[in-house]
């Protein structure tokens, strides 16, 4: 093997490496998040009971993945349990004689393992675009990406429904040489990506329209009008095999697929009504959609830039990637598009990349829900690979300054390890700051009940503990034993007092009372404030 090929090779492995032992350690580290027990039970049901009653709202696919780690946990799981996928979750993880570190962790490996393995696409298709230089640079930008990082070492959905459409992009774009055998592949992973997470449906049309572009591209020799024909089959021929795997998926779990649509779900009509209608889905998928539009209805809280608020202002998924992001990733982002745009051989890849990037955030800007940047996950994958197209601008200190904007993120995403959750870039004070500017998975997602746990034990050992905690952790398995602030008189309210930072950051009433007549002495894994209380804090002043 030539010197060169081994050393690219070399740098390839220790990149993923890195990153694949910064996922195992988060993963073995931290406490289930709060969405994480809904879809480990609700995969535990697809392995005993091959049933699709739990989580409707999202597609099963990425719960099989979930399913293959528990595959080798013999989780326990009474059969005949009833209650809401909720409380399914905390009696598998704690009520059912499991170990939910062992069983957390096997169910965090598939995703683990499917994120790295996005890593592999990241890196060929900037090296299809731009050479071995830019494969190196987006593997490298995508494998320090604190929120890849982050959410790829959960059992969650986010990186498997981006990573999965990526797959779908990069086969449609390879497909323009090759388009017997890319189109199907890309089918297949646009279906993959649709049966994991349903965010992902506002890239169908590009996908499609994409793939008849590269049949159209792959035989320039034929004649328009049958050229055209073919490429319009392909479009059609890319959906109907789109279509196909989400109905194997369903089927792949209840193959009579047994379904009873639940009560209470809204009658969207109109467009979206009808779009719902003519979806050809199984029907268990179009509830889940119906189910979604249900979450879009609502008002939710939201925190951004230390302003609590009721609602979802478009604003706040540009501002929080601009927290999220680290400095040097926002800049070799910008200009890798910006090169795509300019340089003539990249225009046609820039369609690939930088449409559905744009798409998706928009979508996501209108959605009701402020929780984090979780959502545009996929921006980390695609516009790596457009950063990665920056060594063909030349000018002079191009390379340098390139290096030193990777190796910034490099540096910020080493220095927050292993607290990859509430990650924020320096510009806004870092991580330790990032409670002070978003909450929810931005900062604080339950996940760290055991660093908690440990600091306890070891800086206060034997005071009073009051804990208002947001999560789907349980505290007492994890020796913590806290009394609930709500629960008594304030003025009895007294020692040490541990709240959630999302909970801090919408605190009102009883809670901010508290919060106010405390002390701040300690914060635990960036994600959760201790205060002190002393006796008579919170009472009223009176003169002697």
């Amino acid at each position: 093997m030539p010197r060169r090929r081994l050393l690219y090779l070399l740098a390839v492995v220790a990149l993923l490496g890195q990153m694949a032992f910064a996922m195992v350690t988060t993963a073995m580290q931290q406490s289930p998040t709060i969405d994480e027990p809904v879809y480990v039970g609700a995969a535990e049901v697809y392995s005993q009971q091959h049933s699709l009653r739990y989580n409707p709202e999202h597609p099963p696919l990425g719960k099989l993945f979930i399913a293959a780690g528990l595959a080798f946990a013999d989780a326990e799981l009474d059969p005949a349990y009833q209650g809401n996928q909720t409380r399914l979750g905390r009696h598998l993880l704690y009520e059912s004689g499991n170990n939910p570190f062992h069983l957390m962790l096997l169910a965090r490996l598939p995703i683990i393992l499917l994120t790295l393995l996005f890593g592999l696409v990241v890196l060929a298709f900037a090296r299809d675009l731009a050479g071995p230089a830019a494969g190196l640079i987006a593997l490298a930008l995508y494998a320090f990406s604190p929120d890849v990082i982050a959410h790829g070492s959960l059992a969650t959905l986010d990186v498997p429904a981006a990573g999965l459409l990526l797959v779908a992009f990069w086969t449609a774009w390879r497909a323009r040489r090759r388009p017997g055998l890319y189109l199907p592949l890309a089918g297949l992973a646009l279906g993959a990506a649709l049966a994991t997470r349903m965010s992902v449906l506002p890239a169908v049309p590009l996908l499609v329209v994409l793939a008849g572009l590269s049949m159209w591209k792959a035989q320039p020799a034929r004649v328009v009008g049958k050229r055209l024909l073919i490429a319009a089959g392909a479009a059609i021929g890319v959906g109907v095999i789109a279509v196909a795997a989400v109905w194997l998926t369903y089927l792949a779990v209840d193959p009579r697929l047994r379904w009873t649509t639940p009560a209470g779900l809204p009658d969207p009509g109109g467009l979206r009504g009808l779009a719902v209608d003519l979806m050809p889905f199984p029907q268990a998928y179009r509830d889940g959609m119906l189910t979604q539009f249900k979450f879009e209805n609502r008002l939710f809280n939201g925190f951004l830039l230390g302003e609590a608020y009721r609602g979802s202002p478009w604003y706040y998924m540009p501002v929080a990637i601009l927290i999220k992001t680290p400095i040097g990733m926002l800049v070799l982002w910008a200009a890798g598009a910006i090169t795509m745009i300019v340089v003539p051989k990249l225009r046609a890849a820039a369609l690939y990349l930088l449409p559905v990037s744009a798409v998706l955030l928009l979508f996501t800007m209108t959605g009701a829900r402020n929780f984090g940047t979780r959502y545009v996950i996929f921006l980390p994958m695609f516009l790596a690979i457009a950063a990665g197209t920056v060594v063909l601008i030349r000018f002079r200190f191009s390379r340098v300054i390139t290096g030193v904007l990777v190796l910034t993120v490099a540096a910020g995403s080493l220095l927050t390890f292993p607290t990859y959750i509430p990650y924020s870039n320096i510009a806004f004070g870092g991580t330790s700051n990032t409670h002070n500017n978003l909450h929810d998975a931005n900062v604080d997602w339950g996940q760290d009940l055991p660093r908690l746990s440990a600091r306890l034990k070891s800086e206060y050992p034997g005071e009073q503990i009051w804990l208002v905690y947001k999560g789907a952790g349980v505290p007492n398995y994890y020796g913590i034993v806290a009394g609930d602030p709500y629960k008594v008189p304030e003025e009895q309210v007294r020692g040490l007092l541990v709240v959630s930072d999302s909970r801090v950051a919408l605190a009102k009433g009883r809670l901010k009372s508290l919060i106010e007549s405390s002390t701040v002495i300690d914060h635990v894994g960036h994600s959760i404030t201790i205060y002190r209380r002393e006796a008579g804090s919170g009472l009223p002043v009176t003169s002697r």
